[in-house]
């Protein structure tokens, strides 16, 4: 193995149950942990002793240079993520910045995303074909975001929405409820969200396309659309995928 490596990698939803065995072995590995304060503490309560680099949200790129840096020192490095490190994380920009930094190997770690495991807790929302959308509009525009939205209800996916809500964008979920209701989905779509997925606190509610749009969830929340096929059984969201019928 190399001397100048660098991990990235995803802790999972939060919950130390539901951090891969790949993640804990790398995080057991590394001396310094990199990653936004919300990330490395979850580093610092599994691992007191290890050396912690933070920077502010908006600072991602400072964030991935510092890493790489301290990885060509020769320092061994983690870049933690909560999630997936592949899926709106670190993974993209530190590749994207390791060829400036020749001789540093990158190793991605896999870890849950909180689609996968949102959708367990509510049941089996994403059993046939679906697609993920970021409500947050920082680094997309919400023109780009808004024909996703429309694109995802004309070919009837089941949706899962990250960064629904926040204190900056507190209509952003009502809005995208009304363009896919403008787009064709239907009022009475079976609908869900999980709230703080693994972690202290964690709630989960079902509910209709139509009561979606006035509830009020926060950005550590996680939103589920169906599409014709969902339905509420029994209070688990269930997409059927058409076993019943062969």
């Amino acid at each position: 193995m190399s001397e100048q490596m660098l991990k990235v990698v995803g802790l999972g939803p939060g919950s130390e149950a539901l951090l891969a065995p790949a993640a804990l072995a790398a995080l057991k590995w590394c001396d310094v942990a990199v990653g936004y304060s919300v990330y490395t503490d979850q580093v610092r309560a599994l691992f007191p002793e290890k050396e912690i680099f933070t920077t502010p949200m908006t600072r991602e790129v400072e964030r991935c240079r510092a890493a790489l840096q301290l990885a060509q020192a020769g320092r061994r490095v983690a870049m933690v993520c909560s999630g997936d490190a592949g899926v709106y994380g670190m993974a993209g920009p530190i590749l994207e910045l390791a060829p400036a930094y020749p001789g540093v190997q990158v190793e991605v770690i896999p870890g849950l995303t909180a689609a996968l495991s949102g959708a367990a807790v509510l049941g089996a929302p994403l059993m046939n074909d679906w697609c993920v959308v970021s409500l947050s509009d920082h680094l997309t525009p919400w023109s780009v975001i808004e024909k996703r939205l429309q694109a995802a209800a004309m070919g009837d996916f089941a949706l899962c929405l990250y960064n629904p809500m926040s204190r900056q964008r507190p209509g952003h979920l009502r809005r995208a409820c009304e363009i896919l209701l403008a787009a064709g989905k239907p009022a009475d779509t079976v609908c869900g969200w999980v709230q703080n997925i693994g972690r202290k606190g964690q709630k989960h509610r079902l509910l209709t396309l139509a009561q979606l749009q006035n509830e009020t969830v926060d950005m550590f929340t996680t939103v589920f659309i169906g599409n014709a096929f969902t339905q509420n059984c029994a209070g688990r969201m269930v997409t059927a995928r058409g076993y019943n019928t062969q």
